[in-house]
């Protein structure tokens, strides 16, 4: 899996600070968070949903978000949750402090370090399945950003919407993925041939 250390990629970033910026989009509960977090955030922080329901919690003791009770008839009730005033001025902190640059954990490239001294076929595999994914990945982007464009051409929209940070993060995400796939496919691609030609090791 590949994942961006926190650690290094922004200084002081917690779950916090996603959650509040997921919630500049307007009121939502934590069904609609775990889903704009699967689609929208997961290519920068991943979370599961008792994470963000845990983390919605402690938000809401802080003051930092609102929620109120929504009473429905044939489920569940549902808490629905709102950035507040004093969350806006987290976010404004978190967002004037340095950051550092990111750093890449993945430990398929751990494999492709050894791939000199390991099953090469097994190795394919995996980069290939990798490949597969980050393309089903790309899609999901593409359609996101398509959702968010409506009818304008990405040049009219980037000039004239009322909001672009969420488009912004999806096209590097949807960068990101298109390195991952590209990469994944020379790779495999250069094992392949490396054991058609039957080099010595």
């Amino acid at each position: 899996m590949t994942r961006v250390d926190p650690g290094q990629g922004g200084r002081g970033m917690a779950l916090r600070h996603a959650v509040l910026a997921a919630l500049l989009d307007g009121e939502c509960s934590g069904y609609q968070l775990a889903k704009a977090f699967d689609v929208g955030m997961a290519n920068f922080w991943h979370a599961l949903p008792q994470q963000l329901y845990s983390e919605l919690a402690k938000l809401e003791r802080e003051g930092l978000v609102s929620g109120r009770e929504v009473v429905q008839e044939t489920r569940p009730n549902k808490r629905m949750f709102t950035l507040t005033g004093a969350g806006l001025t987290e976010l404004r902190r978190f967002a004037a402090a340095p950051s550092s640059p990111s750093s890449i954990r993945d430990d398929l490239m751990v494999k492709v370090v050894a791939a000199d001294s390991v099953d090469a076929a097994e190795l394919i595999g995996q980069l290939e399945e990798r490949a597969a994914i980050a393309g089903a990945k790309i899609e999901l982007f593409d359609k996101l950003l398509g959702r968010m464009r409506g009818d304008l051409d990405e040049a009219d929209f980037l000039a004239r919407a009322a909001q672009v940070g969420p488009y912004l993060t999806c096209l590097r995400g949807r960068e990101f993925e298109r390195g991952n796939r590209d990469w994944c496919d020379r790779a495999a691609s250069v094992l392949r041939a490396r054991e058609g030609a039957d080099v010595r090791r």
